[in-house]
């Protein structure tokens, strides 16, 4: 049903997820960046994390230092960015709540062409040919194998193996020349 009728929200939403996701991408990036032995991020990394009260406890505690300006620039920065990514997902959930709303409502009002083709069109069909596709790629990988699997055995014609078997026999009969071994002796 969201497919059909509410494509525009639910694209909406996935960029906003998206955003989020780019933000914590940054934070990542900002922690692995600055959170060495003697990294800027050392001083509020707690077994591999970091808590926002962490940070905002370090940065109250260097407010007036000046050897840690660096060090309270990077904290600003990670703070910032951990307000941005809590109201990113806030926004998220609050779109995903309304689209959910949206759609509940939605349910009160269809009508019976409408079901029928949210059940016949988009779930059943679309569930159908999703499994004949899959059957057919089956098919197709199989014959595909096979097709190799005979090339690969017949890959060397029968003309091309008797000059090979009949080149391979002239070494041999030289062998057997140098090492003294008649040819009428073999036959014996």
């Amino acid at each position: 049903m969201v497919n059909r009728f509410f494509a525009k929200e639910q694209a909406a939403i996935a960029q906003l997820e998206n955003e989020a996701a780019a933000i914590a991408q940054s934070i990542e990036e900002l922690k692995e960046e600055h959170s060495g032995e003697d990294g800027l991020l050392s001083e509020v990394l707690d077994e591999g994390k970091i808590s926002k009260g962490a940070v905002s406890a370090r940065l109250k505690a260097i407010k007036g230092d000046r050897d840690a300006v660096d060090e309270r620039q990077v904290l600003t920065e990670y703070l910032a960015l951990l307000d941005k990514e809590t109201e990113a997902n806030k926004q998220v959930k609050e779109a995903q709540k309304q689209l959910l709303e949206t759609v509940a409502a939605r349910y009160g009002v269809l009508n019976l062409a409408e079901i029928q083709s949210l059940v016949v069109d988009d779930k059943w069909l679309a569930h159908l040919a999703a499994a004949v596709q899959s059957e057919m790629d089956r098919v197709s990988q199989a014959l595909a194998g096979r097709i190799k699997t005979l090339g690969d055995r017949y890959g060397v014609t029968l003309p091309q193996l008797v000059d090979e078997v009949a080149e391979l026999s002239a070494r041999v009969d030289q062998h057997l020349q140098r090492m003294g071994v008649r040819y009428d002796d073999r036959n014996k």
